[in-house]
């Protein structure tokens, strides 16, 4: 979709529809009012006769109105104008982009930038209309032999604000959003591939063509040179399978020379079977989506290599299946992982920290300032926090509250779980340094408290996005998040 700023009085905007907001109770926007005045009223009549109710997200399409240049005015509801907030708002934009969808109207301009949401500026708002746009509008059907969805759609979206002295405000917001959103679609697309066609190879593959079209540096590691590294926590779980594992380094050189990076960690289970403690088979086609932490990452560096964020950045991606076969984890076996630290893998189903833990040890050979890790890693977080929240673990305070601030602002929220000692206790095993479950009790606190142990020489945060990553039932399908999360984390960074 092609989005543009334009500034003015709406009643004199020449579009096949403009979109005006309408609070319950009948109050009118600002740009309502201005509509309303120049139509002699007409709005306020249809609002007080009962056909708008000013729901969030309800819409009512008007025709003709008089004294107006638009052809078309779509009333969309705002909700009580005490309660504007950030979900009614994004609520109002889905219900309007919609509305505008269903009615095949390829062009329109959307009067909602510079509406008082809550401790928020037209910027948010209109990186927000551009994200939930994106969201609204976004169809996968690559793998369909003939697309079902029509070609009508929204073509172009007009930002309108009253006065020019907005216009340079909503155009940052719209390149910001349009850069998260590209992100947010690349990681869409990934997690929405069958696991046949997404293998680790071809997020290499992906890896390669981004750092290609966008300078960034990359490099792409094999068996041998996994082996050599000493990964034998991550390569235990990739020998179950006949496709081989990869172990991707993107970077992204936006700073200084000194600047300490960034990292990125993203898990890239590209199908998880289980293995041979395996998963029940309801459902089990929703594991494609595995490697969402990795698609995650890189839809965040594309975005920041898009947005030219001044910041160094280090995606790392181990990437495999987790299958079961004669060579796969058995329970019960010892792995020694790339830390020197040996692991007793009780339960072969929790191959998310065996692969991310050996990434995090490579991980300190940047001198990181931070480091970051994504991934779909327990069943037990969902149970936690539903499919609305991540979760988030991390060694040091400060940077957890980064990224709360910043899935605050980029409305892909996480929340911040307890790391404390006691919990460490139940890692304890018999046979090795360590045990790689510890139990369904504390589950997502127990599998960050295994990655803790492999983060000791720098700062880290954990984000569990088993809950986030996707959706199930009729709207299945890959989220991208927490893209917008990471971006706006960076995107502070670099602004120092």
């Amino acid at each position: 979709m092609e989005f543009s700023i334009k500034s003015g009085s709406p009643e004199k905007l020449r579009s096949a529809c403009v979109v005006v907001g309408v609070f319950e109770q009948g109050g009118l926007s600002p740009a309502a009012e201005t509509l309303n005045q120049a139509a002699q009223g007409y709005l306020a009549d249809i609002v007080r006769g009962g056909d708008m109710d000013g729901k969030p997200g309800a819409t009512l399409m008007l025709h003709r109105v008089p004294g107006l240049a638009a052809a078309r005015v779509l009333l969309v509801g705002l909700g009580k104008e005490s309660e504007l907030g950030d979900k009614n708002f994004r609520d109002a934009v889905r219900g309007a982009i919609k509305a505008l969808s269903e009615r095949g109207i390829a062009e329109a301009g959307l009067c909602l930038a510079e509406l008082p949401v809550k401790q928020r500026d037209p910027a948010w708002a209109a990186e927000q209309i551009v994200l939930v746009a994106a969201d609204a509008l976004y169809r996968f059907e690559r793998m369909k032999s003939k697309p079902e969805t029509s070609g009508k759609s929204i073509k172009k979206l007009a930002l309108v604000v009253a006065a020019r002295a907005g216009v340079a405000s909503a155009e940052a917001g719209v390149a910001r959003g349009q850069a998260i959103a590209a992100g947010v679609n690349l990681a869409k697309d990934l997690g929405n591939l069958p696991g046949n066609v997404c293998t680790p190879s071809y997020l290499a593959d992906q890896a390669r063509a981004m750092a290609k079209s966008r300078g960034l540096g990359v490099k792409v590691l094999g068996r041998e040179q996994i082996e050599k590294l000493g990964m034998g926590s991550f390569l235990s779980v990739a020998k179950g399978s006949d496709e081989p594992p990869r172990f991707i380094v993107l970077e992204h050189k936006g700073g200084a020379k000194k600047q300490k990076p960034v990292v990125l960690v993203g898990k890239g289970i590209t199908f998880d079977s289980g293995g041979i403690s395996l998963k029940p088979g309801a459902e089990m086609d929703e594991m494609k989506y595995d490697m969402c932490g990795a698609a995650s990452v890189l839809g965040a560096l594309q975005a920041a290599a898009d947005l030219k964020l001044p910041l160094n950045i280090v995606g790392l991606i181990p990437a495999c299946e987790n299958l079961p076969s004669g060579r796969a984890n058995k329970p019960g076996d010892v792995v020694t992982s790339m830390s020197g630290q040996t692991i007793e893998v009780l339960n072969t189903d929790a191959e998310g920290r065996l692969i991310l833990c050996d990434a995090l040890t490579y991980a300190e050979r940047f001198d990181p300032a931070c480091v970051v890790d994504v991934a779909t890693l327990t069943g037990a977080c969902v149970i936690a926090l539903g499919n609305f929240t991540s979760g988030l673990l991390a060694n040091d305070d400060a940077l957890a509250q980064e990224l709360l601030a910043a899935g605050n602002e980029a409305q892909d929220r996480c929340w911040q779980l307890p790391l404390f000692d006691e919990y460490q206790d139940l890692l304890k095993s018999n046979f090795a340094d360590m045990a790689n479950i510890g139990g369904r009790a504390g589950g997502t606190i127990s599998a960050a408290c295994f990655l803790s142990r492999f983060t000791q020489n720098y700062a880290w945060a954990h984000l569990d996005i088993a809950g986030t990553a996707w959706k199930s039932g009729k709207d299945k399908g890959g989220t991208g998040r927490p893209v917008p999360l990471l971006v706006h984390f960076l995107a502070k960074r670099a602004a120092g």
